[in-house]
């Protein structure tokens, strides 16, 4: 059920749409985290292969980030201001613009994945494992890009629930489906697979997406809470709502590549020090997915409340919601800190058993875990952004905080320097710390209040 987020209890409001968005991400999470498990059962190798896959992969992923970030706030404020039927329109626009952008990234992806997965490594097991789990995942893009317009249209109009449940759904059957497809006997069960291999895991992903991007389509057909969308809406364009889906988030797409940017250059540093680091690292990527699981919720459900609230006018109501999203952030990021740090061996050894790995990974573990803290208030603080419509300082932050601070450092560390791989760890602290800095001013500056999109 949708939800007019301009009035009611300002705590109230941010938990009916944090805690379900945690929920549903939190789900997705562990399925990446049994996904991860399972591939381990395969080797180290077949990790590393999707590690490489996926930092690829998030590399497109700024065609997706464009219309999304901008369909953030056009479908809020026009909530929020209750202009519901142009908050359906802007919901088929963005649809349609995202299925485009994706069928142009899967082109990209199909035609150079092999050369830039040859970039990262030389190891064949690594290239075969990411190529036969990369191709899979790069042919169904569109309903991946899809999906998370879905999620978006419902959590921007005030329904928090209706994604957690998909989302869940979603995540369970995908866990379930996993060792079907990849094993020739089903673990636990005992009873015949497909022992497709890592192969299988992208098709079990492939398909708990479908139904998870038919369920949510079907629904915002039918309506919800004063929106309905049209199949004739999805074919005919409005060049109004066009331009500012493709421009407003045009900052924020840039910055999402930026970020990519500096992963995968990060990446290519990290594969120096062989097989053992770069799935060292896919862990940790998957575990540090799980730990930001709260800041996303709370991002999600600080942007949907401030565009409403700037849709209508309550400028301090939509502060006060920041503030608040910054506490409480902080306060549930600081459990898995001290989880990380008092048990990193157990933590990394769910995924694999080889030792090296595990000695590589705990440490990344325990000094990667401090930067979440600071990112938290951050992502809280750039809720406010996204919400009004002003995305450009989520841009000038990644600049700042990945390619001013992080990449340098890490040239410095690995090339002249020539330091265990340890020290390129602290890295994410140093980025997270610039970051946090230039958000506050940012936010504290105050032009965010001022920017009216809708």
């Amino acid at each position: 059920m949708a939800r007019d987020l301009t009035k009611g209890n300002l705590i109230s409001n941010l938990f009916y749409m944090s805690i379900p968005t945690m929920t549903g991400f939190a789900l997705q999470a562990l399925y990446d985290i049994v996904d991860m498990m399972w591939i381990g059962r395969i080797s180290a190798s077949a990790v590393a292969g999707v590690a490489v896959f996926s930092a690829i992969f998030w590399l497109v992923e700024v065609l997706n980030e464009i219309i999304g970030a901008s369909s953030i706030s056009l479908i809020s404020q026009n909530y929020g201001a209750k202009k519901y039927m142009k908050t359906a329109r802007v919901i088929e626009q963005t649809i349609t613009f995202k299925s485009l952008m994706a069928i142009i990234a899967s082109v990209f992806l199909l035609l150079f994945l092999k050369p830039l997965m040859m970039l990262f490594s030389s190891d064949s097991t690594v290239l075969s494992s990411g190529l036969d789990y990369g191709y899979w995942r790069t042919f169904f893009l569109p309903v991946f890009f899809s999906s998370y317009t879905n999620y978006t249209a419902l959590r921007n109009i005030g329904d928090s629930k209706t994604p957690m449940i998909i989302m869940g759904v979603s995540a369970l059957l995908n866990i379930f489906l996993d060792p079907v497809f990849m094993f020739d006997k089903v673990p636990l069960l005992n009873v015949p697979g497909f022992g497709m291999g890592v192969s299988g895991a992208a098709i079990a992903t492939v398909i708990s997406t479908c139904v998870a991007f038919i369920w949510g389509f079907l629904l915002l057909t039918k309506g919800v809470g004063n929106v309905k969308i049209s199949l004739k809406g999805l074919l005919t364009l409005d060049k109004q709502i066009d331009l500012k889906l493709l421009t407003i988030g045009l900052p924020s797409g840039i910055e999402m590549l930026m970020r990519n940017l500096s992963h995968t250059v990060l990446l290519k540093f990290i594969s120096r020090y062989g097989t053992s680091a770069l799935a060292a690292f896919g862990i940790v990527s998957r575990l540090f997915g799980l730990a930001f699981i709260p800041l996303v919720g709370f991002s999600m459900g600080t942007s949907a409340i401030v565009g409403q609230n700037i849709g209508a006018e309550n400028i301090k109501r939509a502060e006060k919601t920041v503030l608040l999203a910054v506490l409480f952030g902080i306060l549930f990021v600081s459990i898995f800190v001290v989880v990380s740090n008092v048990f990193p061996e157990r933590v990394v050894s769910l995924f694999v058993q080889e030792k090296d790995v595990i000695t590589v990974g705990a440490q990344a573990v325990v000094i990667v875990s401090w930067s979440v803290i600071i990112a938290s208030a951050t992502m809280s603080l750039m809720s406010a952004f996204f919400g009004a419509g002003y995305t450009f300082p989520a841009f000038v932050s990644s600049v700042i905080g990945r390619w001013f601070v992080q990449v340098p450092y890490v040239i410095i560390t690995v090339t002249f320097l020539k330091l265990p791989i340890d020290y390129i760890w602290y890295s994410f602290i140093f980025a997270e710390l610039a970051e946090a800095c230039y958000s506050l001013y940012v936010f504290r500056k105050g032009k965010w209040k001022t920017i009216r999109v809708g």
